[in-house]
């Protein structure tokens, strides 16, 4: 299960995403959710603040948070059909294990919310990162629940967002890579003010 770490910038160079509806069992065990969590705490977090939580969700409550999904999305969109609801809500269960990622800011902090909100960011990164070091692939997902505040109600309050839900499993396939931006598109050498 483990990848070879022997240079860990291959492990940097070769993580990608997988979709969470191509992903398959297992998941990580308890054990190893636990590791790529705590590894995914170790990040930049100025004034070790600690602005983001991990909320996993177990296997049987997947049904429970679909419905909440559900409710929100109907109460939005009260002309859905079944199919459409379902097709926005279904994909919670898509995958073998899901962690749901707050940015959970301390607002009373003299450190910026922006510098917070990139912890938060690099947090969801070392997840990603970890879940790939143990072999597993991981799918870091918004859309339209992240945004919606009856969903974040369930995990937190209106001072608190969801960041993302964390998607973890073995992939169905051979993941493809995606097209990455040239190095020159995104890369320049300042030259001093003009």
């Amino acid at each position: 299960m483990f990848n070879d770490l022997s240079s860990p910038l291959s492990l940097l160079e070769t993580r990608r995403s997988g979709k969470a509806r191509e992903m398959t069992t297992p998941g990580p065990d308890a054990r190893q959710l636990r590791s790529i969590l705590e590894i995914a705490t170790r990040t930049p977090d100025h004034g070790k603040l600690a602005p983001w939580r991990f909320i996993i969700i177990p296997d049987e409550h997947r049904k429970t948070l679909e419905n909440v999904l559900k409710r929100a999305f109907l109460a939005d969109k009260p002309e859905a059909t079944i199919a459409e609801t379902n097709a926005m809500c279904g994909f919670i269960s898509d995958a073998p294990t899901l962690v749901v990622l707050l940015s959970s800011p301390k607002r009373e902090s003299t450190i910026p919310l922006w510098e917070q909100e990139l912890s938060v960011g690099a947090a969801a990164m070392n997840l990603l990162h970890a879940a790939h070091a143990l072999g597993f692939v991981g799918s870091w997902i918004t859309a339209w629940p992240a945004f919606h505040n009856e969903v974040r109600n369930v995990f937190g309050n209106e001072n608190q967002r969801i960041a993302g839900f964390m998607f973890i499993g073995t992939p169905k396939g051979e993941l493809q890579e995606r097209p990455r931006p040239k190095y020159e598109d995104v890369v320049s050498i300042w030259q001093g003010e003009a």
